[in-house]
């Protein structure tokens, strides 16, 4: 305004206020209707969003994909219910595609009773947990800046699955291939959790997705669980 010569009531004219409005916008930060909004910015020559961010329409996660549920921008956001729930709907199957992920055995100690039952009822669990051994587990430990903690929780993972070594229908194997992305799978929904350069998982991105017949996203991590599965080393009972 002051650029351009404007004052209170000569932008108010433009747009269809109350001078005493438009003070409100300068000194109380307060934000007019999005057609006032339009109008005063057109007047000024700024961008309306630049002037007032609030009025940035913000897309539903629907509008932005049919296969996108939810976006969490943490996965400490995500309740563990979110998790366990949708393992718990599971009936065909059941992928874990992971380094260590304890959080979920700490959160919910019934885990492993959970996939025992899904397994008991016809679905198909497989878990693919980092080798501990691996460069590419060790170099992720360096990465986040978590040291040989990684590596620790690789272990303790595995040691939380050993009881399910044997059951019909669950198969547990150890990969080392670089993890871009956490994923976890029931039937036709999926929880992926992304892995961000120095940032550990829990800190990282969120999104959950619903296989759609006009979408190409939730195949894309499903083959990708497949690709790393192939590669992965079954882990044998003691």
């Amino acid at each position: 305004m002051a650029a351009g010569g404007w004052t209170y009531a000569t932008l108010a004219a433009k747009a269809e206020v109350d001078p005493k409005s438009v003070e409100r916008w300068v000194n109380l930060g307060r934000t007019p209707r999005r057609t006032t909004a339009m109008q005063a910015a057109e007047a000024l020559g700024e961008d309306v969003h630049a002037l007032w961010p609030t009025l940035r329409q913000v897309r539903s996660a629907r509008a932005i994909s049919p296969e996108l549920m939810a976006l969490y921008d943490e996965r400490a956001d995500v309740p563990v219910s979110a998790f366990t729930d949708m393992l718990g709907q599971a009936r065909e199957h059941i992928d874990v595609l992971v380094y260590a992920a304890v959080f979920l055995h700490e959160a919910y100690p019934r885990l492993n009773d959970l996939l025992r039952e899904r397994a008991t009822e016809g679905c198909s669990v497989r878990v693919a947990i980092g080798d501990a051994d691996s460069d590419n587990v060790q170099q992720r430990g360096q990465e986040e800046r978590f040291g040989h903690g990684i590596e620790s929780r690789c272990r303790l993972a595995l040691m939380h699955y050993r009881p399910l070594l044997g059951v019909p229908g669950i198969e547990i194997r150890t990969h080392g291939t670089t993890l871009y992305n956490s994923i976890y799978r029931a039937d036709d929904q999926m929880l992926v959790n992304a892995h961000v350069w120095g940032v550990n998982a829990y800190g990282a991105p969120v999104w959950h997705m619903r296989r759609h017949d006009n979408g190409r996203i939730f195949n894309t991590y499903a083959q990708s669980f497949d690709a790393v599965w192939a590669t992965a080393t079954p882990v044998q009972g003691e």
